[in-house]
């Protein structure tokens, strides 16, 4: 559907990821004349080389799995002749098939909001874009640089994204070590995947290479896996990892990763030396932001790069704007997306209406999965909001038993008093689409006993939700 509108205010997005897309989408919707400046493609490195790619390679873990654990539930697997004898399901994967599968689901999706935004009316150049002072940007559209283009604007939104960090001693190669966006290139599943760093990037991987067949080595420089997550769901994916044959090193830090002949060498600080075949440095990122001429223009950074913006996605300078992983907000595609509608919303005089930090959802798509959303109980332990705590483990609902699910778990945290619900933590496969209804309840600030009346399917997975919220009720 194409949009007709007097085009009067003039918005250039530098960056076409989930920020950038969503930025140039609402501003051509609401009658701007929108330029969104992209190196890549549409969708950026969320869609091309992150989130999208590695996602569909855990839903491939997650069907492997399904497989492997499919006797628990009596389905019996036959060698081919020997319909009368049971045997243990071997699951073979091909890695090559699997990465053209996602990396063509990318493209796919790229190229379905490029369409999208081209249905708008908004201009799309391709090039390596930078800030010329606060009013335009100019474009390389040639490589080498010998062309530009210079893009005058009234708003300019910046969206342009992080790329994995890289260590002086860890250098990665694309062959054996590799960060997260090189990892859809290897031929076959690693024989043994060494991953440095615990944190969600690292948890994830590790979880989808374990469950593909790799052998795995997470190295930890934490007590834990999934450092600064909900202790309790920390420990459920900490178990379960060990359970599967994962090795985990906590309290450890890798000093190097070198290449030895065919496979790497990790030495940790200690002294020890890890041994895999292949590694998976997932150390972080770093903002996108150097030499694209923000400092010139005056927006203010941090010391780590990243730009500093308010509530409404707004920087330093009142015309520009900033969204996802380059900004100090929570970098998560879903925010990214509400930046750049709330930044274009703000800045053409449109209702706005931030959320609340706190009140935004977020996913780790281990195995099982761990979605959280509000207040922490940490936070609740501290003093920081009163509070009460409800956990029910997922081991007494009767979906979960029918499933064959043995972890994970419900939490819920509401006010004293009120008996609002301020928080909650859900451990389980697809938490991501089970956290939702607690999301709502956040938002709109809900009470246990409010929550309990709703009526969930018989039996759900669900049903936990409200069987806790029933336990916390309160009496009037």
């Amino acid at each position: 559907m194409a949009y007709e509108f007097e085009r009067t205010q003039r918005i250039a997005v530098l960056g076409g990821g989930p920020g950038g897309y969503e930025a140039a989408l609402a501003g051509a919707r609401l009658g701007a004349e929108v330029t969104l400046i992209e190196r890549a493609g549409v969708g950026g490195s969320a869609v091309l080389t992150d989130v999208v790619p590695s996602k569909s390679l855990i839903a491939t873990a997650e069907a492997s799995n399904a497989v492997k654990e499919a006797a628990d539930l009596g389905v019996q697997f036959y060698a081919k002749g020997q319909s009368d004898k049971a045997v243990k399901p071997s699951v073979a994967i091909n890695l090559a098939a699997v990465n053209k599968r996602l990396l063509g689901l990318a493209a796919q999706q790229s190229e379905d909001m490029r369409s999208n935004l081209m249905d708008a009316g908004v201009n799309l150049v391709q090039g390596e874009g930078r800030l010329d002072g606060s009013n335009a940007i100019i474009v390389a559209t040639a490589k080498g640089g010998t062309d530009f283009d210079r893009i005058e604007a009234d708003t300019i939104v910046i969206s342009v994204g992080a790329t994995p960090r890289i260590l002086p001693t860890a250098v990665p190669d694309g062959e054996r070590i590799l960060t997260w966006t090189q990892l859809y290139d290897l031929p076959e599943i690693p024989e043994h995947l060494i991953v440095v760093g615990s944190g969600v990037t690292g948890a994830e991987f590790a979880s989808a290479y374990r469950a593909l067949g790799s052998k795995v080595t997470l190295i930890s420089s934490r007590d834990q896996v999934l450092p600064g997550e909900d202790a309790d769901a920390a420990t459920v994916i900490e178990k379960v990892f060990k359970r599967n044959g994962m090795k985990v090193l906590n309290k450890s830090r890798a000093e190097s990763v070198v290449r030895d002949g065919d496979g790497v060498v990790a030495t940790l600080t200690d002294g020890r030396e890890v041994r895999g075949s292949h590694c998976l440095m997932a150390v972080g990122s770093v903002p996108n932001t150097a030499g694209i001429g923000l400092e010139e223009a005056g927006v203010q950074l941090t010391d780590s790069g990243h730009i500093r913006v308010n509530r409404v996605a707004r920087t330093s300078i009142p015309n520009i704007y900033a969204a996802g992983d380059c900004t100090t907000y929570i970098p998560l595609a879903s925010v990214a997306s509400m930046q750049g509608r709330t930044a274009v919303f703000h800045a053409m005089g449109d209702i706005v209406d931030p959320p609340e930090e706190r009140n935004i959802t977020s996913n780790i798509f281990t195995q099982p999965e761990i979605a959280t959303v509000g207040w922490t109980q940490k936070d609740i332990e501290e003093g920081v909001v009163p509070g009460v705590i409800y956990k029910l483990p997922l081991a007494s609902n009767p979906r979960a038993k029918m499933m064959g699910i043995r972890d994970g778990f419900v939490k819920l945290f509401a006010s004293n008093g009120s008996g609002a619900i301020i928080g909650g933590v859900i451990v389980a496969p697809r938490a991501s689409d089970l956290i939702f209804p607690l999301t709502l309840a956040v938002e709109h600030r809900l009470t246990v006993d409010q929550f309990a009346e709703a009526f969930p399917i018989y039996p759900s997975l669900t049903g936990s939700l409200t069987d806790a919220a029933r336990a916390m009720h309160v009496v009037r």
